[in-house]
């Protein structure tokens, strides 16, 4: 080859290699063909799932971030404290700024009950405003949650669905007399008030205390005490004979009626069965309770 040949290929190099130097991406140069922009073009789009890191580590995070942490929930100290239901112990973290309204959002996915059938008790019945700070929880403390799961209410109302056509010119009270006048109960009720009644008083709502509720009385004026195994979802009805404990869900429906001339106390039926001649009777019942008993032992729908 001449010298002057040897030259001319050596200038024809010299810009290509330049090129590649200066370029920070792979080697193009402009010596290739007019398809690199379609190749530059692929490369971008690919560059997402290979080098955003931050992308994907986002990503995963939102997957993976604790229930705690989840949308509308108060970003603050959490507390770890054991949630019991229907004897399971559970270990629930949540934010001490949460309220009980969130708190059974929370749980609805881990015991697989309806917020609106969960009955949160944290020394009594935990209102739903209430956050748990408000409510006094701390590290290790113990929470119980009380509620059926909804294919069990699906299988006990179910029959009662079916049949309360039929049965509602019964249940329905205000057609008829009021409970106090009926003959049924007037053999109780015009005994008086019980010297060991607990106190009543009319026209207003407490939630229930966390001893049994006593100094009533049944149908046949024997004393009657009522007991909230809340643990158990379950409520006992003792007698001087004996103790009948019946869960909650088999309690279909509650009638309750002041007394006239004593509305500080109330006459109760808890139905036990699909009929009237199933309702349980309780006379001299406190009426700042019997919203409480209703919300217990049905829940609040």
């Amino acid at each position: 080859m001449s010298n002057e040949e040897k030259e001319v290929s050596s200038s024809d190099d010299k810009p290509c290699s330049k090129e590649s130097e200066k370029s920070s991406t792979p080697p193009v140069t402009s010596c290739e063909s007019s398809d690199v922009p379609d190749a530059v073009a692929a490369s971008t789009q690919d560059t997402p799932t290979l080098t955003t890191n931050n992308t994907t580590t986002h990503t995963a995070s939102h997957e993976d971030k604790p229930h705690t942490q989840s949308e509308g929930l108060p970003s603050g100290e959490a507390v770890s404290f054991k949630l019991v239901y229907n004897k399971t112990k559970y270990d629930i973290e949540f934010p001490l700024d949460g309220t009980v309204k969130q708190l059974k959002e929370h749980l609805s996915s881990i015991i697989n009950v309806l917020p609106a059938m969960q009955k949160v008790m944290i020394k009594g019945l935990a209102k739903d405003e209430k956050t748990l700070k408000e409510l006094g929880v701390t590290r290790g403390s113990k929470v119980m949650v009380v509620g059926s799961k909804l294919d069990d209410v699906v299988n006990v109302n179910t029959p009662k669905t079916e049949g309360a056509a039929a049965e509602k010119p019964n249940t329905t009270t205000t057609s008829k007399e009021p409970l106090c006048r009926q003959k049924l109960h007037r053999k109780i009720i015009d005994k008086g008030v019980p010297e060991d009644a607990m106190p009543g008083i009319k026209n207003s709502k407490d939630v229930l205390p966390s001893y049994p509720l006593s100094g009533m009385l049944n149908k046949h004026g024997g004393k009657v005490r009522l007991t909230f195994k809340l643990e158990l979802d379950q409520i006992w009805i003792g007698t001087k004979e004996r103790t009948e404990k019946i869960n909650m869900n088999h309690i279909r429906q509650i009638v309750s009626e002041a007394i006239e001339g004593y509305e500080q106390y109330h006459i109760m039926g808890l139905q036990l069965g699909p009929t009237e001649a199933s309702r349980y009777w309780l006379y001299w019942v406190p009426a700042q309770y019997v919203d409480a008993i209703r919300d217990t032992v049905l829940g609040k729908w």
